[in-house]
């Protein structure tokens, strides 16, 4: 199928070429035109033939909502938008109301894989109408991880990046504990080989998983990240999703000290927050800060 994508930076620009490896077209769109495909938003929507798909993956925020109030003077009824950023699900529906007017269809999908979803897929978590989903469900097959699991139809607009903000609010918990415990290990003296140890942990135990994969790539590039400043940026999701903990009455201990311990970073040159990160530039080429 034909796919306007719109945002071709370290994701956007990774997934228009996992699409296109599928076999489909990809015509991209960014504001960078050494990036672009084509030059506006006017002549992308001019390239597609309907019913038009175009997927968003701008910031979320002014961006993203600029370029749904575009988009929805530019497409016809039948026309479908996907919002792939990191929008909060609250201006989702707000989305699909907007282009709903106008007949547009609008499926919101949180999307995770990072700088690693060329070769290894994107999880994909969507919501919208079972329609709109259907429509764009060749590009979830194309861009999802191969095998069984990596994409759901999580529910009605929104559910996406709901989901999406729950696993971003786990991923802040778990990535917190394996920060802690890397700091008690480098504390203790009787532990010598603070990387090696995490290096065993990839076979055999309980914790195993990509994150501590990431930790010990991490300790391999720079041993006890004494490159790294301690600090690491909050995207907003773990802000959210404590948020929604409150709205909803559910305790999340776990989650709420992970973002606390993130806004402990600003005041301090914590250990703690090097491994995080570190964990965050190699799952996402997020930025870090060098030690000065």
């Amino acid at each position: 199928m034909e796919l306007g994508l719109v945002g071709l930076g370290k994701m956007g620009g990774n997934m228009r070429e996992r699409i296109r490896r599928a076999g489909h077209t990809v015509i991209g769109y960014d504001r960078n035109p050494d990036l672009a495909d084509v030059q506006s938003l006017e002549e992308l929507v001019g390239r597609l033939k309907g019913p038009r798909v175009v997927w968003v993956m701008v910031p979320a925020g002014a961006a993203t909502q600029a370029t749904v109030d575009e988009l929805a003077e530019l497409l016809e009824p039948g026309d479908i938008v996907v919002d792939g950023g990191n929008s909060r699900w609250t201006d989702d529906e707000k989305h699909a109301v907007q282009l709903g007017i106008k007949d547009i269809g609008f499926v919101d999908c949180g999307v995770s894989g990072g700088v690693w979803g060329l070769e290894n897929g994107y999880a994909l978590m969507y919501g919208g109408t079972e329609e709109n989903v259907a429509k764009v469900q060749p590009i979830f097959d194309a861009l999802k991880p191969e095998g069984e699991f990596g994409s759901v139809h999580a529910g009605k607009v929104g559910a996406g990046h709901f989901a999406k903000m729950v696993h971003n609010g786990i991923e802040y918990a778990m990535m917190q504990a394996f920060a802690e415990g890397w700091e008690l290990l480098e504390k203790a003296d009787s532990v010598t080989d603070v990387r090696e140890v995490f290096r065993s942990w990839q076979e055999g135990t309980v914790i195993r998983s990509w994150l501590l994969d990431l930790a010990v790539n991490a300790l391999d590039e720079d041993e006890h990240l004494e490159e790294l400043r301690g600090w690491a940026a909050d995207s907003g999701e773990g802000r959210w999703t404590v948020e929604a903990a409150i709205d909803n009455a559910v305790p999340l201990p776990a989650i709420t000290a992970s973002l606390f311990a993130r806004f402990s970073s600003r005041q301090d040159d914590s250990p703690q927050m090097k491994m995080i990160a570190a964990l965050r530039n190699q799952f996402g080429g997020h930025a870090v800060e060098a030690k000065k």
